[in-house]
């Protein structure tokens, strides 16, 4: 007999009820008549989520994302249609934000543990694990009203995560704090995965739904637009975001990062993108025009400490639509160490199968995992191609005429 699945949506709906004044909604208690506008932040939603399942959940600001959440999580109740959960649901949304600033990290464990529903005795057994994944030293003894916010999201992190859920709802925040911290979070989040935890993971990134999700759900002013295999839905999604855009912004960000400063102790230790060089460039023109027909970019990174870094590479039009996205990690390549923690990835496009234009190039700097972005540098060098062809369009395919 198949056990219950962990999550379950049948037709879920969130109406909100507007009134132009405090007076009207007073009246409309009174009265009983219908003074408000409605509006529906949520309608008709259906999904199940099997045991071990990610759905990555996708869409603009104000489609309904932070809606779902709220109505999965319990906070707002549907109105209408059915939620059932199952098991240990866990949220990692705003972190940090039910700490009493006035209380210790200590007492706050304790304070917070208890809305969570982890009983006092429980916390004093989890209470070491907890400390030494948050590791924010003595600081755990004073109030939490002094921490900086990389210490209050660290401590809620390992609080949240310290029992491990049959769900867990990620809302944006994949990773947090430093670079070193942004990894544990991350393994631990694979870890619940592997061990068959369902996962709810809303993001603006399309990479991370990709690298994350089995199956993705695309919101649009509260109605589901489509709900399916994630690399189908997310097509379809960047598609529509690109039509939004127009042309003169269509260029986005393959991966959306949280920007964050390593603390001052890793600052040395930081992995970042040392330089990306195109060779073969005239840089006498504006912009440098391309002299080969062959496209050949060395990227040059610092990794962590002695992790093998993964590389990223993305080219797009100026101004228009992307091209390609590559990584060492997807391809089965890697980086060759040229010094002490310096590594560096040659990439060689030959015979560029592009038509004559202009283009722009990003790079990206991930962890060993893929899943941890160290840096980006986004948009970060336009050249021109000139191909001698007649023929018009945006790349050549290879072919044959038969």
């Amino acid at each position: 007999m198949h056990a219950a699945p962990p999550l379950r949506l049948a037709g879920v709906g969130k109406e909100y009820r507007l009134y132009d004044s405090p007076r009207a909604r007073l009246k409309s208690l009174l009265t009983g008549r219908a003074l408000h506008r409605s509006h529906w932040a949520l309608r008709d939603v259906s999904l199940q989520l099997e045991r071990g399942q990610c759905l990555g959940v996708v869409g603009h600001n104000g489609a309904g994302k932070s809606t779902l959440l709220k109505l999965i999580t319990g906070t707002v109740r549907p109105t209408q249609g059915r939620i059932e959960r199952r098991g240990r649901v866990t949220a990692i949304l705003e972190l940090g934000a039910g700490f009493h600033p006035d209380f210790t990290g200590r007492q706050n464990l304790y304070f917070g543990g208890s809305l969570i529903g982890i009983e006092h005795a429980q916390m004093a057994a989890l209470e070491a694990q907890v400390l030494a994944f948050a590791d924010i030293g003595e600081a755990i003894d004073r109030p939490v009203k002094t921490y900086s916010s990389g210490m209050v999201v660290r401590l809620a992190f390992a609080l949240v995560t310290a029992v491990e859920p049959d769900l867990l709802i990620i809302d944006e925040a994949l990773a947090v704090g430093d670079q070193r911290f942004q990894k544990k979070c991350i393994e631990r989040i694979q870890t619940f995965r592997e061990h068959g935890c369902t996962i709810l993971f809303c993001s603006h990134s399309p990479y991370h739904v990709r690298q994350l999700c089995d199956a993705a759900l695309w919101l649009d002013h509260g109605r589901v637009m489509e709900l399916g295999p994630t690399e189908a839905v997310i097509g379809a999604y960047e598609m529509h975001t690109r039509l939004l855009a127009g042309p003169e912004n269509r260029a986005a960000p393959a991966v959306a990062v949280k920007d964050s400063t390593p603390a001052p102790a890793l600052a040395q230790a930081a992995a970042t993108i040392l330089s990306v060089e195109i060779a073969d460039l005239d840089e006498t023109v504006d912009p440098p025009l391309l002299q080969t027909s062959d496209l050949v970019v060395t990227i040059t990174v610092r990794g962590r400490d002695d992790e093998r870094p993964n590389i990223g590479f993305m080219i797009e039009q100026s101004q228009g639509v992307g091209i390609t996205s590559l990584a060492t990690h997807e391809d089965g390549a890697a980086p060759t160490q040229v010094a002490p923690g310096v590594w560096q990835s040659v990439l060689i496009f030959p015979e560029l199968g592009l038509h004559s234009g202009q283009y722009v190039i990003s790079a990206f700097l991930f962890d060993a995992s893929g899943l941890v972005v160290y840096e980006q540098w986004f948009q970060f060098r336009h050249f021109r191609f000139v191909r001698p062809t007649l023929m018009p369009g945006l790349v050549r395919l290879p072919h044959r005429w038969e």
